[in-house]
């Protein structure tokens, strides 16, 4: 896999083209390349939900394997577009919708007695909806006789204002097709039994047409989502216009993207923190023993974001003016240094991702003690925090407004992720 690496890479360079340097080029090519891969995330989101509509309908384990590798697909070309949070409001508002992590899995359904029940911080952690067709919630008599998109996005996604309340997105749906993960420090993912969703005598685990309600009810509501954001990056999409507005600000908002998913975010919060904690419930796509993939997907999506190029699920290139033309107009040394820092960072997340598909699990890594697996998440971090102090230089070469990336206490004070 580290040649597959390599040769995405190489693949993906050749396809970033020589433009003028033209801020609104640039932005043209930004809001087309978002465009492109909502719009990926949106086909990949209805085959999947062909595929859960095939398992609800005739359950099987057949059917089950699909649609997780249908799941697995979705995250492709999605995690290319959280670059586009952070600068972009309109993304930024709408991701928790989509994309929130961690959740309580509770919530939703049957759980381990090792989870345990209802926190100081969260009443609601083992309300299991699934088995419960009424609750009382934040004071207000529930009826979940039937379970739609509008109960799920309405009454319980982030209920009580608590955000591991997660009822709806990717990783909703994760644990419906996984179940959860107890294999600890150990390789493996869920094993929910695919006679969780058989009807009759057969159904394990109680409600199984409920659960066929709530995926299905899930499923159609991250394509309703998928559907609206990638018409916000149309001609006369709000996203769109929202860049064009103001071509310094829009700018800017593209290097924050850049600068605040690689250093708070991904360097911090998704690897750092659980590498601190040695803890295996900190990985991004914890049901599926995904995070690899989702890590590597979301290093190339800031590669592509400053050297204006996409390549899509079906193969064909997006390209045009790019960020990196841009900086090199302005200062050729730091465009240099940056595009080679960001081809560090895709090799680290490559050998991350390649490891992991040879068997050593980024829940192995995760283990305190494991040097190997602490070498290879670090590696990811540590490049992740290196590029981010090159775009935080092409931010200065370009006299673009002063920009604050987000942060993260594992990487800025350490020692409050302890208190």
């Amino acid at each position: 896999m580290r040649h597959l690496t390599l040769g995405l890479l190489a693949a993906t360079c050749l396809t970033a083209p020589a433009f003028a340097q033209d801020r609104a080029a640039v932005l043209d090519t930004y809001a087309n390349i978002a465009q492109a891969k909502f719009a990926d995330s949106l086909t990949t989101a209805q085959r999947l939900q062909e595929a859960v509509e095939t398992l609800i309908a005739a359950p099987s384990a057949e059917a089950l394997t699909a649609a997780r590798a249908a799941w697995i697909a979705s995250r492709v070309p999605y995690q290319q577009t959280e670059v586009y949070r952070f600068g972009n409001a309109i993304v930024d508002e709408w991701e928790g919708k989509v994309n929130a992590w961690p959740l309580d899995e509770g919530l939703i359904d049957y759980v381990d007695a090792s989870y345990g029940g209802a926190t100081d911080e969260n009443e609601y952690a083992a309300l299991n909806v699934i088995a419960n067709p009424t609750f009382t919630l934040s004071g207000e008599e529930i009826d979940a006789t039937h379970i739609t998109p509008a109960l799920l996005e309405g009454a319980l996604h982030e209920a009580d204002e608590v955000e591991s309340n997660v009822a709806t997105g990717y990783h909703a749906i994760e644990f419906l097709l996984w179940g959860q993960d107890l294999n600890g420090h150990d390789a493996g993912a869920g094993e929910r039994p695919w006679t969780d969703y058989a009807l009759g005598d057969d159904c394990t685990n109680d409600n199984c047409d409920r659960r066929g309600e709530y995926l299905s009810a899930a499923t159609a509501l991250l394509v309703s989502d998928l559907e609206w954001m990638t018409e916000q990056w149309g001609d006369n999409g709000a996203a769109r216009v929202e860049l064009f507005s103001d071509e310094g600000a829009g700018i800017s908002a593209m290097l924050t993207g850049m600068g605040s998913l690689s250093y708070g975010e991904q360097a911090g919060e998704r690897m750092r923190l659980g590498l601190m904690l040695n803890d295996p419930e900190e990985e991004h796509d914890c049901f599926s023993d995904n995070t690899h993939n989702s890590h590597f997907y979301d290093g190339l999506g800031i590669w592509g974001a400053y050297n204006g190029s996409y390549t899509g699920i079906d193969g064909r290139v997006v390209s045009g003016a790019s960020l990196s033309e841009l900086v090199a107009a302005a200062d050729p040394a730091v465009d240099a240094e940056l595009s080679a820092k960001l081809d560090a960072t895709v090799l680290a997340l490559g050998r991350l991702k390649s490891a992991a598909e040879a068997g050593f699990a980024y829940d192995m890594m995760l283990e305190r003690g494991n040097e190997a697996g602490e070498a290879l998440v670090m590696g990811g971090v540590n490049a992740l925090v290196d590029q981010t102090r090159s775009i935080e230089r092409a931010v200065a070469a370009l006299e673009v407004a002063s920009i604050e990336f987000e942060g993260s206490d594992s990487l800025d004070n350490p020692t409050a992720v302890f208190e």
